[in-house]
């Protein structure tokens, strides 16, 4: 019987042990303390006379994320990624400075647990691989590279994170491969919602749903291709197009008598980054332009449709949005000294709202903003993160400087 056991005991130690080497485990997070001397008020730009010399600050944990893999063997092999956001747990109350400062709750797909990635792929060759399922969208630098470590501010580079969705992440089917020099990736998704969309983030929510599903009425088609020719360098070309009008729940027909037949909302975003690394420089940017045709009807008839109480957002929705930015920063430790301390720059300008004609205007959506600031690893998978930075809004508005410390992880713990 004892023998019995011990082999049985041996069998399960082989068993866990050789499962064990195909399972991948990692993640990342985010802690950031910031004082904005500037306003939160809602008002504050429709009333910026009125909020001069006003402050605040925030604390927070800005994304947790778990990351678990496993190669199933024979080309197949699997990946879940959640993430926690804000430590928040499916909602939250926020006021709506866009929707004469209401208290609203918002309550997203998955809330604020999300999960990001769920996929099964198969790997035919390093050329050539399919995956399907809950997939990162990686049109622009951001969602390319959205982990803590590839920025130096504490919170995300603001240009893109404004008007896209970020991380973008959506069902659908990807195309991918690499070779010595060449990335390629080409996926079909769920479209975007244009009911979703608004002033202050262009297309940002658009990915998301209100419901329990994602209506896919209309389909998205997302590309990105990377180039690794030179040494140290990663030149990067991205974009997406769909329509996104009629794609929400529930579908409506719309007749060739309604004022709104032939709107079909169609999408289409642009996207160049690069990303320069070597021992001690570093250095990134990028340049981002979307556009969304029949801009200021879809505006009117979400507005209208919002009065119901619909779960869509009431702003208006420009005809483009742009987003440019850039960072570098190097290492000034001396060369042997352990661990590394990036003293850094970064500037963008992004307006997330250019109207279509007959639009009324929105100058506050124009902003410059430059950070500097320090990053300090004393091991690779670790960042300390601090950094003034200032926002420039047009004439007429208060400026909007900050100060932020953070502290910031991402590994594998086991791959």
């Amino acid at each position: 019987m004892k023998q019995c056991i011990l082999v049985l005991a041996g069998l399960f130690l082989f068993l866990t042990q050789s499962a064990a080497q195909n399972l991948t485990i990692g993640g990342y997070g985010e802690v950031a303390l910031s004082r904005n001397f500037y306003s939160d008020n809602v008002y504050r730009y429709s009333s910026a006379a009125s909020h001069q010399g006003e402050q605040h600050g925030r604390f927070d944990i800005p994304h947790a994320v778990i990351y678990l893999g496993y190669d199933f063997g024979k080309g197949w092999s699997m990946q879940t990624e959640i993430e926690f956001e804000h430590t928040g747990t499916g909602g939250a109350v926020e006021k709506e400075f866009e929707e004469a400062g209401e208290w609203e709750t918002e309550v997203e797909k998955g809330g604020e647990v999300e999960l990001e990635q769920f996929w099964i792929q198969k790997s035919f060759c390093p050329g050539f691989n399919v995956r399907m399922g809950h997939i990162i969208v990686p049109v622009g630098g951001l969602n390319n590279a959205h982990e803590p470590l590839n920025f130096f501010t504490v919170y995300r580079p603001e240009g893109e994170y404004t008007i896209l969705p970020s991380t973008w992440h959506d069902t659908g089917i990807s195309l991918w491969g690499r070779t010595d020099h060449w990335r390629y990736e080409a996926m079909v998704i769920a479209g975007l919602d244009a009911y979703m969309f608004n002033t202050e983030n262009f297309v940002k929510y658009g990915a998301g749903s209100p419901f329990e599903f994602k209506a896919a009425n209309q389909l998205g088609f997302a590309g990105r291709i990377d180039n690794y020719s030179i040494e140290h360098l990663r030149l990067s070309l991205s974009g997406f197009y769909g329509r996104a009008f009629n794609n929400t729940y529930p579908y409506e027909v719309i007749p060739e008598s309604s004022r709104y037949y032939g709107v079909v909302g169609r999408t289409a975003i642009g996207a160049f980054d690069f990303a320069y690394k070597s021992r001690r420089f570093i250095a990134r940017g990028n340049a981002d332009y979307g556009y969304v045709g029949d801009a200021a009807t879809i505006s009117y008839m979400k507005r209208n449709r919002s009065a119901n109480n619909a779960p869509y957002k009431k702003s208006a929705v420009g005809k483009g949005a742009c987003a440019f930015g850039c960072e570098a920063g190097y290492d000034i430790l001396p060369e042997r000294t352990d661990g590394q301390l990036f003293l850094f720059g970064r500037y963008e300008y992004y307006n997330s709202y250019i109207p279509a004609a007959g639009q009324e205007a929105a100058e506050w959506t124009a902003k410059h903003r430059i950070a500097v600031g320090l990053n300090y690893y004393p091991v690779p998978q670790i960042a300390v993160k601090a950094e003034y930075s200032h926002r420039f809004l047009k004439p007429g508005y208060n400026p909007e400087p900050s100060v932020s410390i953070g502290v910031c992880y991402m590994s594998f713990f086991k791959r």
